[in-house]
């Protein structure tokens, strides 16, 4: 009975955490679908339509291309740099290193708003506004990341490190050979949390892009928004095709979390 309890309990907040989710795919197949009804699983002649206007009222596949290239290239990069930062942390001993690692965190605390205007001023100073590389010069490297390699390196066994260096290693092939595959889990969960966060970024690609041709998608979808009227199924179409690229990448980074763990060996 107890186990029961608990399997109907986590059941029901499975549901409570679905429910949003499938009421935005029912109210991108419902024709004029609207907010003002309340929630309906039952769809009278569902309809495509919605995703048809979609396609029509923006440049959706540009946008979304933006929004993949944007991502992957911020989520390898802050992969890279959080690495290479994490591993200099728990392995380099050079002089100030807490003071600078304690520099880094203390960047956690400043929000992205406070940070909008001197990024803004230090991209128009170098003409770098309405491009590509001022989407992603803000996410190249992550503070956050960098924090969490460092700690998931640091359990790394320093023996295995004196082992190499014994055979001959040198810093650059123990970091690629040894470190990085005992550390795919983490790694996993910062490229999870690096695509999520550029592909949700709104507030940055809004101050910086004014073309079309370089827009994300959460900016292309909020041009969907009128001032006076708003066609719900149309912007539940974008919100659908903005969800699944988030949860492909969710799925396939946890069986790379539990492989990692399966296999790394470390306690």
């Amino acid at each position: 009975m107890r186990k029961a309890a608990l399997y109907l309990s986590v059941l029901v907040g499975a549901v409570i955490m679905l429910f949003p989710f499938l009421w935005t795919v029912i109210t991108s197949i419902t024709p004029k679908g609207s907010l003002a009804g309340g929630p309906t699983l039952l769809v009278k002649d569902p309809t495509l339509d919605a995703y048809r206007t979609l396609l029509d009222a923006v440049p959706m596949w540009r946008i979304m291309l933006n929004s993949f290239g944007i991502a992957i290239a911020a989520t390898v990069l802050q992969l890279v740099t959080g690495a290479m930062a994490g591993y200099a942390f728990a392995r380099l001993p050079f002089r100030g290193k807490n003071i600078v690692f304690a520099g880094y965190l203390a960047t956690l605390m400043i929000p992205l708003q406070v940070l909008v205007v001197p990024l803004f001023i230090e991209m128009k100073t170098f003409q770098l506004n309405d491009t590509y590389i001022a989407l992603l010069a803000p996410g190249i490297a992550s503070a956050f990341g960098v924090f969490l390699l460092r700690q998931a390196i640091a359990g790394v066994p320093a023996e295995l490190d004196e082992a190499a260096t014994l055979d001959g290693a040198g810093h650059l092939r123990i970091f690629a050979t040894i470190v990085v595959p005992l550390i795919r889990p983490t790694l996993a969960t910062v490229g999870v949390f690096a695509f999520m966060s550029s592909w949700n970024s709104f507030l940055w690609p809004l101050v910086v892009i004014r073309s079309p041709e370089f827009m994300t998608l959460p900016l292309g979808l909020s041009t969907l928004q009128g001032q006076f009227t708003t066609e719900w199924d149309v912007v539940m179409a974008g919100s659908v095709l903005s969800i699944v690229p988030i949860a492909v990448v969710y799925l396939l980074a946890q069986r790379h979390i539990i492989a990692g763990v399966a296999t790394t060996g470390i306690k």
